[in-house]
């Protein structure tokens, strides 16, 4: 392998990376308050929600598909937690189990009828959103003591959240880039007939990922309404997009199987470092969608440098 090709392979691995960093010198140096224990704990506190959300969708793009109802699900999810899980633990525990079954039930149909994923999905999203206005029509409920005790946890040195997302991207990477069952869930994107002809089921593997995007779901609404101590039918719809972007801005592929669940959380961190960024820069907030949708478009773009040199060399 000559030197070109090894340095725009490094480039495209460590671009998260340099991304997110040079997102948090900026935000240091326009409020320096912001580097200390209570500093990183308000720019990073929605990072969490964010990233189990991005991992969810993941899981979903591993397989060549694509989740426009997580958004929605997570809702669901909140509404849940903020209703059911605190009056009637029994009631919100099998709520939230039945969800995750439907989900690998959705990944199921996907696949047993090659139907496209992002209509499918698609139509979830209205599903999620009917059951969570049914759960809680108006925003309101309670979370449960537990979850706010441990979403408010003051841990040593840094904030409890970036111990947990340094946890969730180990974790990730450790079960699906390390694991022999994550190189064939990998695989089940990359090179389906191959793992068929293998002697592994294609239908059980996009039914664990689906199943997978639905418990990081659970946990990323759970966290949502531990931070929030609410619920609200409505509450993350606008995950659906920043997963997506968290999960390609952090060196994932929207087919063949490439992902990175460390480079996925940074992405996520990223996206919620840039809100704080642009907060900073007292940016009108009507302005605020585009001027995030502009900083994605730069990194992607030098992503697409960095790939069209790997090819070249």
């Amino acid at each position: 392998m000559n030197a070109s090709v090894m340095l725009a392979r490094y480039a495209r691995i460590l671009l998260p990376t340099l991304s997110f960093a040079a997102l948090l010198i900026a935000v240091f140096w326009l409020q320096p308050r912001a580097l200390s224990y209570v500093g990183l704990n308000l720019l990073l506190n929605l990072a969490l929600p964010i990233a189990l959300a991005t991992i969810a969708q993941m899981f979903v793009i591993t397989v060549n598909d694509l989740d426009l109802s997580l958004g929605a699900y997570i809702g669901f999810v909140a509404c849940v937690g903020a209703t059911w899980l605190n009056d009637v633990p029994l009631l919100g525990i099998a709520a939230l189990a039945a969800g995750i079954v439907l989900y690998a039930l959705v990944g199921a149909l996907i696949h047993l009828r090659n139907l496209p994923s992002i209509v499918v999905t698609l139509g979830m999203s209205f599903v999620w959103l009917g059951l969570a206005i049914l759960v809680l029509p108006t925003p309101g409920g309670k979370a449960p003591e537990w979850l706010r005790a441990l979403m408010s946890w003051n841990t040593p040195i840094v904030p409890f959240t970036i111990y947990a997302l340094l946890a969730l991207a180990v974790i990730v990477h450790l079960g699906l880039m390390r694991s022999a069952y994550g190189a064939v869930l990998r695989g089940a994107g990359g090179n389906p007939r191959s793992v068929e002809r293998s002697g592994w089921s294609l239908l059980k593997t996009k039914m664990t990922m689906f199943a997978l995007a639905g418990l990081f779901g659970v946990f990323s609404g759970l966290a949502l309404v531990g931070l929030t101590t609410s619920g609200d039918a409505n509450i993350a719809l606008r995950y659906t997009l920043l997963s997506i972007a968290g999960v390609i801005l952090g060196g994932g592929e929207f087919t063949g199987g490439r992902i990175s669940p460390v480079g996925a959380v940074l992405g996520a961190m990223t996206l919620t470092l840039a809100s704080s960024f642009l907060s900073f820069l007292r940016l009108d907030p009507d302005w605020q969608i585009g001027a995030q949708g502009v900083i994605l478009i730069i990194v992607l773009a030098l992503r697409v440098l960095i790939n069209r040199a790997e090819r070249a060399a």
